[in-house]
């Protein structure tokens, strides 16, 4: 037993599946659909805000104040979601999350003001909070060791169809049905959370652990000791300058094409989708590559590619390079959303797995949520080309926490 499994608690590991069976499709299909509604939220949030704000009479910050509250709401939901799917099994938490995210995302259709809207749009991020984490467990309890990068990159490519649906959807249907009628399309999920609930098992490795579950609650176990908490801090400040820098730039990156380009609003759904398909090959590629050769090289090249591509497209100003930059940008971007199930699986244990998912990650999330406040501020002060530049600086702290705090655990049985 690894010293870093003592520090985890010290129970021997379980072997993982050793091959990929229906459950474990299931189970990746299930987590990757909710994921792609949480996407599929959140973009056509930032095509709408315009409109919204034009009907409500909100300023700026109130706008980016939505998309904020969501992410903030997503925090505490990843806490008290990720404590109760380690407690009372994952299928079931995953589908009570999926509920409460559809039935809010709808009640913003009757939103009648900005407060109203804010507290609709807090309670929907409590459901979008614990998503994630808990898809993102189920699913790397259910694959082999040796594809359980690929698998949680694939739950991420969910986010990317959902994103994608919207970047297509939303120039199409916004005209016709308006800004509420986008968010009542939203209660749809509600319905898929049926049959996501109907078709998965709890994986054996959660069954088996639930019969020695540690006294400690599964939040304890973040902060155990000070390996532990190492491990903790490292992930938190990973996850914390991924979901900054892609919401930094995805939610203003359509305002962006249309003041500086006047871009139309479809013109700027063009754009924004080639950004989004690479994003989608940059997290399908980060599976493959971490399974091969780990998770701290893939982890290393992409930050780099991050920081350098980021730079390189504040400074364009040709729209066709635009168009082929965003591409390359999104791909190293957000292509390390295809490793974070997987590395976080592979370093907390079975009784707050799920916890630890939503937990660090939904912190990262709720940092983001302050990236297109930020984003949108510096913009408005200078330029937003600078503040986009000012992102790059942001990769050097995520390579110093994973090159100090983080270890390398490819092929790692699950504690």
């Amino acid at each position: 037993m690894s010293d870093n499994q003592a520090a985890m608690g010290g129970s021997i590991a379980l072997s993982s599946p050793t091959e990929v069976d229906s459950k474990a499709r299931k189970a990746l299909w299930g987590a990757a659909i909710g994921y792609a509604m949480d996407g599929f939220d959140l973009l056509i949030l930032g095509f709408m805000l315009r409109a919204i704000s034009a009907d409500l009479q909100l300023t700026q910050g109130q706008a980016a104040s939505l998309v904020t509250a969501t992410l903030v709401g997503a925090v505490l939901g990843g806490i008290g979601f990720g404590m109760l799917s380690d407690r009372i099994g994952r299928v079931r938490v995953l589908t009570w999350t999926i509920v409460l995210f559809a039935v809010f995302t709808g009640m913003c259709a009757l939103a009648q003001g900005y407060w109203d809207l804010l507290i609709y749009r807090t309670i929907a991020g409590l459901g979008l909070g614990g998503e994630f984490g808990i898809g993102m467990a189920l699913v790397a309890e259910a694959w082999p060791a040796s594809k359980r990068a690929r698998a949680s990159s694939y739950v991420g490519l969910g986010w990317q169809v959902g994103v994608l649906a919207a970047a297509i959807a939303t120039p199409i249907l916004l005209p016709t049905i308006g800004w509420r009628g986008m968010f009542a399309i939203g209660i749809l999920p509600a319905v898929a959370a049926y049959f996501i609930r109907h078709s998965l098992h709890e994986p054996e490795v959660f069954v088996a652990r639930s019969k020695d579950r540690p006294k400690e609650s599964a939040l304890r176990l973040l902060v155990k000791d000070w390996d532990t908490t190492k491990l903790s801090l490292g992930m938190v400040v990973l996850c914390s300058v991924q979901n900054f820098c892609y919401y930094g730039v995805m939610i203003w990156l359509p305002n962006y094409l249309a003041t500086r380009f006047g871009f139309a609003l479809t013109q700027s759904a063009v754009w924004t989708s080639v950004t989004i398909a690479g994003m989608a090959v940059g997290i399908y590629a980060f599976g493959h590559i971490a399974d091969r050769i780990g998770r701290r090289p893939a982890f290393f090249g992409y930050m780099l590619g991050a920081a350098v591509m980021v730079v390189v497209y504040s400074r364009l100003t040709d729209p066709f390079q635009l168009l082929v930059a965003g591409a390359v940008m999104g791909f190293f971007v957000n292509g390390m959303l295809g490793g974070y199930g997987a590395l976080i699986s592979e370093l907390f244990p079975t009784a707050a797995r799920a916890t630890a998912q939503n937990v660090l990650f939904n912190i990262g999330r709720g940092v983001g949520g302050f990236g297109p406040l930020v984003v949108g501020t510096i913009a408005a002060a200078y330029s937003f080309e600078m503040a986009i530049a000012l992102l790059a600086t942001l990769y050097v702290l995520d390579i110093l926490a994973m090159w100090f705090l983080i270890p390398e655990r490819r092929g790692a049985e699950l504690a």
